[in-house]
């Protein structure tokens, strides 16, 4: 009897100890596209597990180290990672492995039986984007060990081009705050982040044979108070990054499976760059780097022949520190009323032959050579152009990458004219906008409204654009500008949890979103948020409907 009770006891203690294991959850942020459960017994994850990797491949040397580190991050839990080629070693550990019969270079498989976890990817990328599944999907907090349940799952993303958008230049943002900007894309599955470096308020990236852009177009004296009142609060403000930093960002970056595409304005947006050398101007200054927001009527002179030297010795050193295949020219807001005057621009207007055609004035024209000259330059080089929507009015070549920024008609009107095309439209994509049309409690913002619910219910791709022409929207990016965003945890603020809503909106199908069960999942998004101290709107997750909070 006494053995039969000891029994007993025994077997009651062995099943609390089990209803007490924390169990994994596969529907995460973005959503796999198939969760398929097994009949089978959950595998244990404890910090006995190790993480496979192939023998001899960096990269998924590197993948096994930050799944590790996310797993410690997580739970506490410790795992040891292992060079293996021995399909023996699988049993009891998580493995990650290339499959190159899988289609899509970034799509993943999750396999979990009680024997083991393979994590599976045709590319180290493909096994990243698995990678951070398993991560969202693991409970946040101390665990001796985590129940993981039996199940294939599965993943590809809707578009190849995933981004976002950070502006260094109106505010200055250091290397750990891009760094960790970056983490946060990675959590969420993104795969280029589109890096503002100059503007009229600041030049940010050292250019060695230019020392000025940084010595002196990388400083303003002051900056306006407010949305541009007549205040400035007179204080020096500026800073740069050198191309040590950029090096490192970029292999941050890469790290994660991040591209990098750098812009550099031009011709408009040089304010910056014409006060540290004035003699690229129309008028010949003097200037002063803008301490106000908006569109300044001073732009590159493009009559003068060492004004396209200037850009290409700029573009030199800028293609030398991006790996990108883009370089992003800008090409928006560049008012044409100083080549209007410019005698030297009216000379190149002749010299070219251009001509006013219809709407489209001979200015308008002139900055269509213009960029084609920037075009070829960069194509020598194996390297594309991506420019904002206005260029859609300067006659350029298809072969220019068209960001849509003025709504999503501009976007598929380029598709439909043949160039390619990512969706950023500033409604709702624009996440320097408010949240809410009930500012008084929130932080200082450019303005309009851009709710979470907008942001997911967004379709990039027209009803009526052809078929045929669709494979033109490459995908999806959000855009944040900082006139008004002054530190750091603004920045997460306005980002968070906006970017979980994009997220879907970039990896799944139009058919595969559903807001509501969205609303659902987020709460545990949220808490890898409060794990890392990011800054959220705590209000977007409890609110019924963001329009009419």
């Amino acid at each position: 009897m006494k053995h039969l009770f000891t029994f007993l006891m025994t077997a009651v203690l062995a099943i609390t100890a089990m209803a007490q294991v924390p169990r994994a959850d596969y529907r995460v942020i973005p959503l796999p596209s198939v969760i398929n459960g097994i009949k089978s017994a959950d595998f244990r994850l404890t910090d006995q597990c190790l993480v496979n990797y192939p023998t001899g491949n960096r990269d998924m040397e590197r993948n096994a180290t930050m799944l590790s580190q996310y797993v410690e991050e997580m739970t506490g839990m410790h795992l040891s990672i292992r060079p293996t080629l021995s399909v023996k070693d699988h049993v009891g550990n998580i493995s990650l492995l290339i499959d190159g019969k899988m289609k899509d270079d970034e799509g993943y498989r999750i396999t979990v039986t009680p024997r083991g976890v393979e994590i599976s990817g045709k590319t180290p990328a493909g096994v990243f984007y698995g990678i951070q599944v398993l991560r969202k999907a693991l409970p946040v907090g101390a665990a001796a060990a985590v129940n993981l349940p039996a199940a294939q799952v599965e993943g590809t993303p809707r578009f190849g081009y995933r981004g976002m958008h950070l502006d260094c230049v109106r505010h200055f943002f250091g290397v750990e705050t891009v760094k960790r900007y970056l983490d946060i894309m990675a959590l969420h599955g993104m795969n280029r982040l589109h890096w503002h470096l100059t503007d009229d308020q600041g030049w940010r990236i050292e250019i060695k044979k230019y020392p000025r852009l940084t010595e002196v177009g990388g400083w303003r004296n002051g900056t306006t108070l407010g949305h541009n009142s007549p205040v400035n609060d007179g204080i020096r403000y500026g800073g740069f990054f050198t191309q040590d930093q950029i090096r490192e960002i970029v292999r941050y970056a890469a790290d994660r499976y991040i591209t990098i595409i750098p812009e550099i304005d031009m011709p408009g947006h040089m304010v910056a760059a014409l006060t540290a050398y004035p003699e690229l101007g129309c008028t010949g200054g003097p200037y002063e780097v803008w301490g106000m927001w908006g569109v300044h009527d001073d732009i590159l002179c493009v009559g003068k022949d060492h004004t396209l030297q200037f850009v290409t010795d700029v573009l030199d050193e800028v293609m030398q520190l991006f790996p990108s295949p883009y370089i992003h020219i800008g090409g928006d807001e560049s008012p044409r009323v100083r080549w209007q005057e410019c005698p030297l621009c009216q000379q190149r207007i002749r010299d070219v032959g251009i001509h006013a055609e219809g709407k489209k004035s001979a200015e308008a024209l002139l900055q269509g050579w213009f960029t084609t000259q920037v075009q070829q330059y960069l194509a020598e080089h194996g390297k594309r152009i991506i420019g904002w929507d206005e260029l859609l009015g300067c006659d350029v070549d298809t072969t220019a990458t068209i960001m849509s920024w003025r709504g999503a008609e501009p976007g598929a009107q380029g598709a439909l004219q043949g160039h390619d095309v990512i969706m950023t439209p500033v409604g709702p994509l624009y996440f320097d906008y408010y949240q809410t049309d009930k500012t008084w409690n929130e932080p200082s913002a450019f303005g309009g409204c851009n709710t979470l619910k907008k942001v997911y219910e967004f379709e990039p791709v027209a009803a009526d654009l052809p078929a045929d022409k669709r494979h033109h929207i490459l995908g999806v990016q959000a855009n944040l500008w900082t006139e008004y965003i002054t530190c750091e945890p603004q920045i997460q603020y306005q980002v968070l949890p906006r970017m979980a809503a994009l997220a879907e909106l970039q990896w799944l199908q139009p058919n595969e979103k559903d807001y509501q069960d969205f609303k659902v999942r987020l709460p545990r998004l949220v808490d890898i948020y409060k794990l890392y101290n990011w800054t959220y709107r705590a209000k977007s997750l409890v609110l019924e409907n963001e329009d009419k909070e």
